[in-house]
């Protein structure tokens, strides 16, 4: 059985500069951060066992009780940020470029007299930091949506992506607005991030050799459901895992070539792991291991 790692895969600079800096020397024992810095479960752990606190939300401010907090890589709203230093608390920032990029497009469009539409899931904690400070705004994440910009009766639309979204998807949808006879001017600014991007060509690539895919990364990472969505696309098996240990033996039985691939929280050990598990799956079904292909 041939193994093949996507040509881009796993942490982006914005994730490991947040990680990097929450593990800093400085922080241990005294640092609440606010929410998931990322959307990973071993990294999480790896933060809780350096004595960091994790909290839900903004919300959940009263059970904060270190005097440093941080923001995580999907950033927040300035007046999230605001609402910490009036708490007292020192605010350190580990919001990726990448994500504060959209934010100041947003409000770049809003200066311009445009009404801001941010293409993503309106719950998701960037989405949430993105229209924070927006008096108003409205979010869509697929066509089922697009009636809503005819309700709010606004011609002059500017459009935005939170970072992990599909390209196609929001391309698609970007010119379907266009084309809608209730809007006059659309100002977009592709606002999905190029790590985004490199994994999800990597990954459609990777599914033109393979007869199954794994697909490494949190269950609550938005751009690891992507890569997912992108071989269900391309009609190859796919399996979204957190870790090896979820790995089974049935998904490589009578498998030729098995590709790997992990969203953009996803660290490198992890990838590791899940690569040595599936060569020793390849060995136990006494299959022919080839190798790595990179």
């Amino acid at each position: 059985m041939k193994v093949s790692l996507a040509s881009a895969l796993g942490t982006c600079f914005g994730v490991q500069d947040a990680i990097n800096l929450a593990m800093g020397p400085e922080f241990h024992s005294d640092l609440t951060i606010i929410g998931q810095l990322v959307h990973n479960p071993q990294v999480n752990e790896s933060l809780k066992n350096n004595g960091v606190d994790l909290i839900q939300g903004i919300e959940d401010i009263s059970k904060i009780k270190t005097k440093k907090v941080m923001i995580t890589a999907h950033g927040a709203a300035d007046k999230t940020k605001q609402k910490l230093i009036d708490a007292g608390l020192i605010v350190y920032d580990a919001s990726c470029p990448l994500v504060m990029r959209v934010h100041k497009t947003i409000k770049s469009l809003v200066d311009k007299e445009y009404f801001p539409v941010v293409i993503g899931q309106k719950d998701h904690v960037e989405v949430k930091g993105i229209v924070g400070d927006l008096d108003d705004f409205l979010v869509i994440n697929g066509e089922s949506d697009l009636e809503k910009i005819r309700e709010r009766g606004k011609r002059k639309l500017g459009i935005v992506s939170q970072t992990t979204q599909q390209v196609d998807k929001v391309e698609s949808l970007v010119k379907k607005i266009r084309e809608m006879d209730c809007v006059d001017d659309v100002a977009f600014v592709n606002t999905i991030c190029q790590p985004t991007r490199d994994r999800q060509i990597a990954v459609w690539e990777l599914a033109e050799q393979v007869d199954l895919m794994i697909v490494i990364g949190g269950f609550n990472s938005s751009n690891t459901k992507k890569l997912v969505q992108v071989c269900d696309e391309k009609n190859i098996e796919a399996h979204h895992i957190e870790s090896s240990t979820q790995l089974q033996h049935s998904w490589f039985k009578g498998k030729e070539h098995v590709g790997i691939t992990a969203g953009t929280s996803t660290p490198e050990n992890v990838i590791n792991e899940v690569h040595q598990e599936i060569l020793k799956i390849a060995k136990d079904m006494k299959l022919k291991s080839e190798p790595v292909v990179s």
